[in-house]
């Protein structure tokens, strides 16, 4: 029985306006004095993303955000003595909920699960303000719970940040599921914390593990319309 529907937040329920795309972040780079190479932007995040899998037990640390905005610079042509303060400047705009939109289907899903009785979280690796999102894009009434890891202490995939949420909706591991675009942040979290999950693949290409994950029983969903069924 699924009592509880957790989600994650960013790329899950909202993703990043073009603010903080290649233009965006060559816009930031130029008030601090650097020429970059928006087409590079991409590239540069690829090669950022292994910045974010520290081991399982990573506290939350600001500094390791900036160090991932500080790299994707680098890569896009910047830096000087102005890198620093440009990437931290970014960091503390990523917590902003005017530079995000929410997915289309949001509203609907989060309401069909709320009148089917499911208790509906929020579980953030971002330093963002969940109370302000929650208002901001008019989910007030919505979401039981929320757990930040800024405010936590862990990051996920550390199962005491999942333990943290099912806490305060009272649910037991085994009725409530964890839906994210993170295999190792969400998916390999939610397991090993003894919660059931549903990995969010938006993208046209195969998901990561996703042999793994079907032989798992980890359903893998294109949209968010799909998770009803799902459940």
């Amino acid at each position: 029985m699924t009592r509880a529907v957790f989600f994650d937040v960013d790329f899950t329920l909202i993703y990043p306006g073009p603010m903080f795309g290649g233009e965006g972040y060559r816009a930031f780079c130029e008030r601090y004095g650097m020429k970059v190479d928006a087409s590079k932007f991409d590239a540069a995040v690829t090669s950022a993303a292994s910045l974010l899998d520290g081991p399982d037990d990573t506290p939350y640390d600001a500094e390791i955000y900036v160090g991932y905005t500080r790299h994707i610079i680098e890569r896009m042509g910047g830096g000087g003595d102005s890198l620093d303060a440009c990437a931290r400047e970014i960091y503390a705009e990523w917590a902003a909920c005017q530079h995000f939109e929410l997915y289309d289907e949001v509203p609907a899903v989060l309401g069909e699960l709320a009148v089917a009785g499911i208790r509906i979280g929020l579980i953030s690796n971002s330093h963002r303000c969940l109370a302000s999102f929650q208002s901001h894009f008019e989910l007030q009434g919505l979401i039981a719970a929320t757990v930040s890891s800024s405010e936590h202490g862990f990051m996920k995939p550390h199962p005491s940040i999942f333990a943290a949420a099912l806490q305060l909706v009272n649910m037991p591991a085994a009725d409530a599921v964890m839906v994210g675009d993170s295999v190792r942040q969400d998916v390999d979290g939610a397991l090993g914390a003894g919660m059931r999950a549903v990995l969010l693949h938006r993208g046209s290409m195969p998901a990561p593990r996703e042999s793994e994950l079907r032989a798992r029983g980890v359903p893998i969903i294109a949209s968010l319309r799909q998770l009803p069924d799902v459940l």
